[in-house]
């Protein structure tokens, strides 16, 4: 398993296709030799650069707008690419994006990083891996 590093990965898989949804979580997902999209106006990146090697390949996007605390953004992503290591090998070689589409009540979850939060996460993640492993 791979894990995503730069722009132009994480808008190659954004640009494919949703996979699976939960309540906090979406599950996008691009095959490895999609098109890169372009970033100004004629540059774009050759495919085989983007994804060299033929793995599941793997992003966690946590946007500061549903989780606006670093420790809590960095503990949905140890949460998220935990996860799916358990999952690698039920997914075919492509690349993936787990990305938060909606917050986490703070009236539920006070602490920033919380043992209970961590489970939540955990327990979606979980579900929405299972539904996309599935739909892949």
């Amino acid at each position: 398993m791979q894990r995503l590093k730069t722009r132009a990965q994480f808008q190659a898989v954004l640009a494919g296709s949703i996979v699976a949804k939960t309540q906090h979580f979406a599950l996008h997902c691009n095959r490895l030799d999609a098109k890169a999209v372009p970033v100004r106006a004629g540059n774009t990146a050759d495919s085989a650069m983007l994804f060299h090697l033929h793995d599941m390949w793997i992003g966690a996007m946590v946007p500061k707008r549903w989780a606006k605390r670093a420790v809590t953004r960095n503990a949905i992503k140890r949460q998220i690419y935990s996860v799916s290591a358990d999952f690698s090998q039920l997914y075919p070689q492509a690349a993936f994006v787990v990305r938060l589409r909606s917050s986490f009540a703070r009236t539920e979850f006070v602490s920033a990083v919380s043992d209970q939060l961590k489970q939540a996460v955990r327990a979606e993640v979980q579900a929405l891996m299972q539904a996309g492993a599935r739909a892949a």
